[in-house]
């Protein structure tokens, strides 16, 4: 079985998906860093078991010579939630069942080490909202628990029913919702003192 890792806000900018999240949040996102095989950079907030990530391609990086993960290349628009990341204590074993995921890919930043899928054109299936898959080499990051607790996680797309299918036997997880709708969506809803967030 995978469980959820994170989920990942995507902007053309780092300081505007920050704004914008933290506008909606009402509270300050935490630090982050640079992703340099990727030229990619985030912030990130801790939600207990879980955590918020907002990523952007980062300007003081050159371009890599080949597609950056989460579609980033093609992104554009206003911030808005982009992808969910499913944990895997064994990423080939898990790519042997979701090869759709792509291909296993070493990092590192700092003291963290993973290994990620990453499709070859940057682009997950179902309009990519297939999730992508992590295995951590050691802890995932350790950030401050900000209070809040992503409550519900709404997969829209006209082939929902079908996602919802293939993930069944590897994912068992109540705040994962696979919705029909005619255009594909991902939403966000976190729980807090203040009552529900939603991110959409």
């Amino acid at each position: 079985m995978m469980q959820l890792d994170h989920v990942a806000i995507a902007a053309t900018d780092l300081a505007e998906g920050t704004a914008a999240v933290e506008a909606a949040l009402g509270l300050s996102m935490g630090p982050g860093g640079a992703h340099p095989l990727m030229a990619t950079h985030n912030r990130l907030l801790g939600l207990g078991d879980s955590y918020l990530e907002v990523i952007a391609p980062d300007p003081a990086a050159p371009r890599p010579p080949f597609p950056r993960w989460f579609d980033l290349d093609r992104f554009e628009g206003r911030p808005r939630p982009s992808n969910w990341i499913l944990r895997c204590a064994d990423l080939d074993a898990a790519l042997a069942l979701l090869p759709e995921a792509g291909r296993p890919l070493e990092l590192r930043r700092g003291d963290l080490r993973w290994r990620m899928a990453v499709p070859e054109d940057g682009r997950l299936p179902f309009d990519n909202l297939f999730p992508a898959l992590i295995e951590w080499q050691g802890s995932p990051p350790s950030l401050p628990d900000a209070g809040l607790r992503l409550a519900r996680i709404e997969i829209r797309h006209p082939e929902a029913p079908a996602l919802a299918r293939r993930l069944a036997p590897l994912l068992a997880d109540d705040r994962v919702a696979f919705l029909a709708d005619e255009l594909p969506a991902l939403r966000f809803t976190l729980d807090g003192p203040q009552g529900p967030r939603l991110l959409a």
